[in-house]
């Protein structure tokens, strides 16, 4: 039996991982993920809501994490490198659950139901992220275009350092960005 509830919650996120990949996100139930990790159902329920918040758990803190870094970052940074810059500060936190990230995506791909609740979660960070440029100073339209375009290309990069190991976030992050530019300067021009 897991003694921390940080140790119960790591063991649940496992089991889910393995029993979706498994049988499949529909055909696994709440007690089997329980008993696989070790703990009651009951334990499982008060760590999750359902079983889908074992796939996306820590998105919360991340938001308020990059919500954070966009308040903080330097006066006079445009809203691309302003965002940039609070994706690198994330990035850490991310590595610390890379084992986690590639199966978890697995399991979103094949399941419908997990990428519409991932599409939707993406969009609130998006959200959360213009409110955040608009506290800034930005005006609504810039930091509503900024923060989606923005969390799509850290999307992009987290899934190319996710399946790469020979590179670090950072060097994928520069280079999504780098390509954004690219492409910005290539409508513009």
């Amino acid at each position: 039996m897991p003694r921390s509830g940080e140790e119960a919650r790591r063991r649940l996120q496992q089991a889910a991982l393995e029993l979706y990949a498994e049988r499949g996100f529909d055909r696994t139930t709440t007690a089997e993920i329980a008993a696989r990790a070790g703990v009651t159902e009951r334990t499982f329920f008060r760590h999750f809501p359902d079983k889908r918040e074992v796939l996306f758990d820590g998105e919360a803190d991340l938001r308020a994490d990059l919500v954070r870094s966009v308040a903080d970052a330097p006066e006079g940074l445009p809203p691309l490198e302003v965002l940039l810059g609070a994706f690198r500060k994330a990035g850490r936190v991310l590595a610390a659950n890379r084992p986690f990230a590639q199966p978890r995506l697995a399991v979103i791909a094949a399941t419908p139901a997990l990428r519409e609740r991932d599409l939707a979660k993406a969009a609130a960070m998006a959200d959360a992220l213009a409110e955040a440029l608009r506290a800034r100073g930005v005006g609504d339209r810039l930091a509503a275009l900024a923060a989606h375009v923005g969390w799509t290309t850290f999307h992009h990069a987290a899934g190319a350092w996710i399946g790469e190991s020979a590179r670090g976030l950072d060097e994928h992050l520069d280079e999504a960005f780098a390509a954004l530019r690219a492409l910005a300067a290539e409508t513009s021009g």
